[in-house]
């Protein structure tokens, strides 16, 4: 029988999508990677275990496997740079928002032209008589382009009771702030409320801080009345975690960030049937614990890589050179020796053709001699005849990703964002990202002149 994830692989059609903090997302979006001389990008701001006065800056061409690009990167004038989120103004600055201290009425505000190096702007006093606590604001963009701030307030004398509020910025540099409306529903003792549209309606991912579970509300206004759709462990979560983050896949699912801070992990989660059921969390590869409550902002920029299409090519593997991607007799794929001295058999298993790819035409399938499609199965690469159903097209679907060498590409699975072929005792698998050198190389191949 098919293995049981296929349930969370029933791809939406293009949604209308509308990310906080990413106004290109407001509209129609399309399920689709970007095409050639453009990537995505996607941004994580956070703080870490280490540091809550300093912001660290990481960027992932799939959301998965995140880099370093600066750290410390902003750290403020005074107090802390907790819970930073992130978003793009029309005036192409970046804009960071985030929780001043641990007690007190302030959120700051600073701002970038690269992402890397910030300017303090200015700390804002929210307006309400005995606040005690102003906690994880964060940027919603909404469908008429306004831009708010959803933070998780309090005047309670501890840290309970935390209600969800919006702000709407009044001018253009974002300076002046309408007064905070409360969002109807959630809460009593709800925090790190994250918000995003789909369609007209909005969905609010937020702590239970009782039960310790992000839970799942929905409502036709921003300011509500939210309904909860689903509490406890609807989604196999866990409990004892917070700061739910989303954002947009390349394929039209949704991926969630979350902390696990209680066991001190950080995970993600996606989701294709409109946040109803979500894949087995897994631990975000390289910063587990070490990020803390963070967000992600995905653009599309210059750059990536690409393959020719409609031509034959040769997979060189980069730490095997001398072996290359072969479909044997079994029609399992393999990294096998091949040389000027093999047989015509052996040549022609090593050549493939590029296509544009079955299920998104701005990614890649591989096609061998005999006309079958390289796709996976139960997480093994094989070859096989095409039936045309929507799975095989999405299994038999690749996109490119920068290999560890100059002119290098790793192959990511359309349907399963964040697992790649790889090369493992000579078979080639599609397997989840991991953050090491050894990884990066069996899962890094060329594309050069064919065999056959």
């Amino acid at each position: 029988m098919r293995r049981s994830k296929r349930t969370l692989l029933a791809l939406l059609g293009p949604l209308l999508l509308v990310l906080l903090g990413v106004p290109a997302l407001q509209g129609t979006a399309a399920a689709a990677a970007p095409p050639a001389g453009q990537a995505t990008r996607y941004t994580m701001t956070a703080f870490t275990n280490t540091s809550e006065s300093n912001m660290y800056v990481y960027d992932s061409p799939d959301a998965t496997g995140f880099t370093l690009r600066k750290g410390p990167a902003y750290s403020p004038p005074s107090g802390l740079i907790r819970d930073p989120s992130i978003f793009k103004h029309t005036d192409g600055f970046y804009y960071i928002t985030y929780t001043t201290n641990w007690t007190g009425n302030t959120i700051g505000f600073a701002r970038s032209s690269d992402r890397l190096n910030w300017t303090f702007l200015y700390n804002y006093t929210i307006p309400i008589s005995g606040l005690t606590r102003t906690w994880a604001p964060e940027w919603f963009i909404d469908s008429d382009g306004s831009v708010n701030v959803i933070m998780s307030l309090t005047s309670a004398s501890t840290a309970t009771h935390f209600t969800a509020y919006k702000i709407t910025a009044t001018n253009s540099a974002l300076t002046t702030w309408s007064a905070p409306t409360q969002l109807s529903g959630i809460g009593p003792n709800y925090i790190d409320t994250f918000i995003v549209k789909v369609g007209s309606t909005y969905h609010a991912f937020t702590k239970n801080e009782t039960t310790k579970y992000i839970e799942y509300a929905t409502a036709s206004s921003l300011t509500g009345p939210y309904t909860f759709r689903k509490t406890g462990n609807w989604a196999g979560f866990g409990d004892w975690v917070e700061g739910p983050a989303l954002v947009p896949l390349d394929n039209g699912g949704w991926r969630i960030f979350y902390d696990g801070y209680s066991a001190g992990k950080y995970w993600y989660s996606d989701s294709y049937d409109n946040f109803a059921t979500w894949s087995t969390p897994t631990e975000l590869p390289g910063l587990t614990g070490f990020a803390r409550h963070l967000t992600v902002l995905k653009e599309t920029v210059s750059g990536g890589v690409t393959l020719p299409t409609n031509t034959t090519r040769s997979l060189q593997s980069v730490n095997y050179p001398s072996r290359y991607a072969v479909v044997r007799s079994d029609s399992l794929g393999y990294i096998d020796p091949v040389s000027s001295s093999s047989t015509t058999a052996v040549k022609q298993s090593a050549t493939l053709t590029v296509v544009p790819g079955l299920a998104d035409a701005n990614c890649y399938s591989f096609r061998d001699s005999a006309g079958r499609y390289m796709r996976h199965w139960d997480f093994r690469i094989r070859f096989d005849a095409s039936n045309n159903t929507a799975v095989f097209n999405k299994d038999a679907t690749y996109c490119a990703r920068p290999g560890t060498v100059a002119g290098s590409v790793r192959l990511e699975s359309y349907n399963y964002p964040g697992r790649y072929i790889r090369h493992y005792n000579y078979e080639l698998r599609v397997e989840t990202y991991q953050d090491n050198d050894t990884f990066r190389a069996d899962s890094s191949f060329t594309a050069v002149t064919p065999w056959a």
